[in-house]
């Protein structure tokens, strides 16, 4: 039930299925000039990717890997950086270490695992959300806002844990307070962390090396979860409940960081996603301005207007007359 991907197809030379998949894919939402272009992105773009392997994997974390100018390296570290700072939101300490802090609250051992449960399973209604959010708001503001969102959960949680502490006698009085932060929490989190660190890997990524990019994400997020999940039993077990405050102040480092590095994916082709990393500069600003400059994939490979070019012919012209684009370049 799952098809090719239209970028795949294109890389195989299976052009016609390519546009019929990617009209299939957009037709809801775009007009036909837009898919064109889109469809003309990706094939213009197909003839000069290059198959990869796993050698490339290691020469890019060093910097050596790609093309001058592609500025591989950085995206791989941003790719790594980016799960390893998901995983200090403090998302490991609700969902691994949920039943103990429920146990701490006095619940029974039925009560425990239902709930423990439930706060996973809230994750469901989280990623609904996001799927809402996403490219409506973008993805640098979905990740700080997700942080501010985590920063005043986890401070309350802090606080209401610091408070059944030092009165263990209305511990039971604060302890659905205490549950709702979690509950809170991995809504949160799954609506913009928990997503968005998993999308941007496979988004700022050349096509032909979109898996090597997700494989960043995915050695940043199992060095994240490996690391706290090992770290977080130390923490509160001398920290106990200032834990919360710990991981409130990391989520209002993370806010910077994605504002100073992290550029904008939304409503972007993959292909032209290529021109935020021409810039040797890793500030998104200075991406934005090689954005403006380069953004325009067809025009930087010659592909000009008002010539023949190979699009389907059932799909070649458009219902607003608008100028036609030639692949010309591509023969």
């Amino acid at each position: 039930m799952l098809p090719d991907s239209p970028r795949y197809l294109a890389s195989v030379g299976r052009t016609e299925e390519a546009h019929e998949l990617l009209t299939l894919l957009r037709k809801d939402k775009h007009t036909s000039a837009e898919i064109d272009r889109e469809y003309l992105e990706i094939i213009t773009t197909a003839k000069y990717s290059k198959p990869s392997s796993p050698l490339q994997f290691a020469k890019i974390l060093c910097g050596k890997g790609g093309e001058k100018g592609t500025n591989l390296g950085r995206r791989a570290w941003l790719c790594i950086w980016l799960q390893i700072m998901a995983s200090w939101t403090g998302i490991t300490a609700v969902t691994a270490y949920a039943p103990v802090l429920l146990e701490q609250a006095e619940y029974t051992k039925i009560q425990i695992a239902g709930l423990a449960g439930g706060v996973n399973t809230v994750g469901i209604l989280g990623t609904i959300i996001s799927a809402q959010i996403i490219d409506r708001l973008g993805r640098r503001a979905c990740l700080m806002g997700g942080s501010v969102v985590l920063f005043a959960v986890n401070l309350v949680a802090g606080a209401v844990y610091e408070a059944s502490y030092h009165h263990p006698e209305d511990v039971k009085a604060y302890a659905p307070a205490a549950v709702t932060m979690l509950f809170l929490f991995n809504l949160g989190y799954a609506a913009t962390w928990g997503t968005v660190a998993f999308l941007i890997p496979t988004e700022i990524f050349p096509s032909d090396l979109r898996a090597q990019g997700n494989g960043f994400g995915i050695t940043g997020w199992a060095i994240g979860v490996g690391m706290t999940t090992l770290v977080n039993p130390i923490m509160f077990g001398h920290l106990f409940s200032r834990s919360y405050f710990l991981l409130a102040g990391l989520n209002l480092i993370w806010i910077p960081i994605v504002f100073l590095f992290y550029p904008e994916t939304r409503n972007r082709s993959l292909e032209s996603i290529e021109a935020l990393f021409s810039t040797t500069s890793p500030f998104h600003w200075r991406m934005e301005q090689a954005y403006k400059l380069h953004g325009d994939v067809l025009a930087s490979h010659g592909v000009t207007k008002n010539e023949t070019h190979d699009v389907p012919k059932s799909a070649s012209t458009t219902s607003q007359g608008e100028p036609e684009y030639s692949t010309a370049i591509m023969a």
